[in-house]
């Protein structure tokens, strides 16, 4: 039986330095092209006919900066992609970046105004334009490099920014489709409206501050109304109660009742409703239509009048009388001052509650009833499939089949909650860095198209919900509205993986694009995964001083370190636990990896007539074992149990092949019996690489540069990355 002697990599006599292998490793990977699944196939490393594996990276705002959400993101997508590419799959991960247009020119607007004292209206649409997609162009550059520090092996061949040329002329077509099939219409409803930024804005682009005000009862003729908010009061003239409150039995629907109010007498109306809630307050209530949600509906099931009391800018407007001109945060005092002296006010206690402010701006939201482009989610049309439905029940029915199905599961109740409750979608705002709506107005006509339909007719000035293109997303960055090769082989893609915070507000949208427009799924499987927490389970924010910083922890403890601290614990839909000491525990185990690598090559040799080795029973043992481990990852992952299968991936190398395995080999490795040496040396090395291979997902970067260390002969390709994952 013939061996030989291997010389071990002189790399190895130094402790794994992440920072000297982690750049290079990426680079070489890029270089190599296998991130692109064309490249596998024509090199040999997939099967022309292979199965396809597809997502697209949910894009993160072209002028942000990695945070621990990302990260995770990132983690846990890479791991997917890397299996399924070792797995021999057609594996496509599709990168992108965002314009996050409300965020992107709020911020270029503040430098500007910092440094020139001069408005977006001061310079002109033009070239704010200009100077926003400079920002944006400089910007993305940062937020891609902190991606391919994570190690993510996406296809940059494919890269794709939501405002490109591509995905221009992909929302211009949706747009226009959806109109011509009554789907998008122009319309006066209420929207958030955003003061200070002054566009409307989504319900996802809403954070809601639990804020400590007054809670005032106000005297309204013979009933008592509670109110957080009376400078919007002006304007009420309708008192609304729940039809089978017995409390007011004597008040019919429609009855005229004459009071004294704010600025004087008033004829107030007596309306039934089933909205009023009988157990809140007093059970009856007045409303301001213009300017709250509820309000306006019960206005509209009754035909009531709507009048505006608080213009755009937050000003009381002539309505309020004395208080006309004032801001609503300054006048609020006098407000009650004038109740409390006309005896209308009968007491006020402090109340805790949940104020909507803008995102981006800080603005407490004041809604508004606007004129603005809508989707309508209730109204019946044809699908691809010649059925008619609303975009509702085929958004409900994607899940209720399981087209899509939504890990963990017990999201699916909040799924429904969410589409049984949905309104219309308001995709315009009132903002000039986007997609600019495809509407042409001449003389009271208008036409939508996606090019100008001539001289005289002026565009639309609002830009499109971000959210509207990114509900394209999955199909347009694989070339829709053309019939590619990418589309038809990579869509609908195999798996949407985000955070759970944002279900609704993108992984909902998506499905109703693209079951409008293509007439399938967008993706076969949404996973869910938690936010991330410090060491105690708190929000990581400034105040509390407990960000931990994903490019701090990479530079201290490596990639590797840091993405199976995001990873082990990280069940779907969980929130995540990181401390430092976390990661600082997972940068041991990658040095713990390299000095068993080490020590397994240290103490093995090659063997050019391996067939004929005779194993043990325990070395039998140990190979199954290894085999059995494998089969467990690999079902976990599959199931989209990445923190199971990375912690018994984990648990297999320190606490078997290391504590156990290395060291009952010790003194047969020492022995004299060579039959038995050498049989244990090819178990050692077959336990390496098959520890490397399950490790890979999770750790790319140490068991790549293991893998490049390794002598040929173990190696089944020139690459860990396109390895061939081991047999279950």
């Amino acid at each position: 039986m013939e061996s030989k002697e291997t010389a071990i990599n002189p790399d190895f006599l130094q402790p794994y330095s992440p920072k000297d292998n982690e750049d290079a490793l990426y680079k070489k990977w890029e270089e190599s092209g296998y991130f692109n699944p064309d490249v596998c196939v024509e090199k040999g490393v997939t099967a022309k006919d292979a199965e396809s594996f597809s997502i697209v990276l949910p894009p993160p705002n072209v002028t942000g900066t990695l945070h621990m959400g990302h990260a995770a993101m990132l983690a846990v997508e890479d791991a997917l992609v890397r299996y399924h590419r070792m797995n021999g799959k057609k594996t496509l991960w599709i990168p992108g970046t965002d314009s996050a247009a409300i965020a992107t020119q709020s911020k270029v607007e503040g430098d500007i105004y910092k440094k020139d004292k001069l408005t977006r209206h001061d310079l002109g649409r033009e070239e704010l334009l200009k100077r926003v997609a400079d920002f944006a162009e400089q910007s993305k550059d940062t937020i891609i490099g902190q991606t391919k520090a994570m190690g993510s092996s996406l296809d940059w061949s494919r890269y794709a920014y939501t405002l490109d040329d591509k995905r221009y002329r992909a929302v211009m077509e949706a747009f226009v489709r959806m109109y011509e099939a009554g789907l998008i219409y122009r319309g006066e409803r209420i929207v958030n409206w955003d003061p200070k930024g002054q566009t409307t804005i989504s319900d996802d682009e809403i954070v809601y501050e639990e804020r400590k005000e007054k809670f005032y009862y106000l005297k309204y003729g013979p009933f008592t109304i509670g109110t957080s908010r009376p400078e919007t009061k002006f304007g009420d003239k309708y008192v609304v109660m729940h039809p089978d409150d017995a409390r007011y039995k004597d008040f019919s629907h429609g009855q005229q009742i004459e009071l004294e109010w704010i600025n004087g007498p008033i004829t107030a109306t007596v309306i039934k409703d089933e909205a009023i809630d009988m157990e809140f307050g007093t059970g009856v209530m007045t409303i301001t239509p213009w300017h709250d949600v509820t309000d306006f509906e019960i206005a509209g099931r009754h035909n009531l009048d709507k009048e505006q009391v608080i213009d755009e800018r937050g000003i009381l407007l002539p309505i309020a009388g004395e208080f006309a001109g004032q801001h609503i945060s300054k006048a609020r005092e006098a407000i009650i001052e004038k109740l409390r002296s006309k005896g209308l006010l009968e007491k006020e206690e402090d109340y805790t509650h949940n104020v909507s402010t803008a995102e981006r701006t800080g603005a407490v939201i004041e809604p508004q009833i606007k004129a603005q482009w809508f989707i309508a989610v209730n109204k019946a049309v044809a699908f691809p499939d010649g059925r008619v439905m609303t975009l509702k029940e085929r958004m409900r029915e994607t899940v209720e089949k399981g087209e899509v199905k939504i890990a963990p599961d017990r999201f699916n109740k909040t799924y429904y909650h969410w589409i049984d409750n949905l309104r219309d979608w308001n995709i315009s705002r009132q903002i000039w860095f986007g997609h600019r709506v495809p509407a042409w107005f001449k003389e009271g006509e208008v036409k939508v198209q996606t090019d100008s339909p001539g001289e005289g007719w002026e565009q639309d000035p609002d830009t499109l919900d971000t959210w509207f293109s990114s509900g394209l997303w999955t199909f347009s960055t694989l070339g829709w509205p053309e019939e590619t090769d990418d589309l038809r082989t990579y869509h609908p893609t195999s798996v949407l993986e985000t955070g759970y915070d944002i279900l609704f507000f993108w992984v909902a949208r998506m499905i109703l694009m693209s079951t409008f427009l293509l007439g399938e799924v967008p993706f076969k499987q949404v996973y869910l995964h938690g936010l991330v927490r410090d060491g105690q389970g708190r929000k990581m924010s400034k105040s509390l001083g407990n960000i931990i910083n994903p490019l701090d922890m990479i530079a201290k403890y490596g990639t590797d370190a840091t993405r199976l601290s995001l990873l082990i614990g990280a069940a779907p839909g969980n929130d995540v636990p990181l401390s430092e000491d976390k990661i600082r525990g997972y940068k041991n185990f990658a040095n713990k990896l390299w000095n068993i690598s080490r020590f397994i090559l240290s103490n093995t040799t090659d063997s050019k007539d391996s067939a004929t080795v005779e194993y043990s029973a325990r070395d039998q043992e140990i190979l199954a074992e290894m085999k059995k481990v494998t089969t467990e990852v690999s079902g976990d992952i599959e199931g989209f149990r990445l923190y199971l299968a990375g912690e018994k991936a984990y648990h297999y190398v320190w606490d078997e092949l290391a504590a156990n395995i290395l060291e009952e080999s010790k003194p047969i490795l020492n022995g004299e019996d060579v039959k038995t040496k050498l049989a244990r040396q090819m178990v050692l090395r077959e336990c390496l690489t098959g520890s490397l291979k399950i490790l890979h997902p999770f750790m790319p970067f140490v068991t790549e540069a293991i893998w490049q260390r390794l002598p040929e002969e173990m190696k089944d390709a020139e690459m860990l990355m396109i390895a061939k994952w081991p047999s279950k």
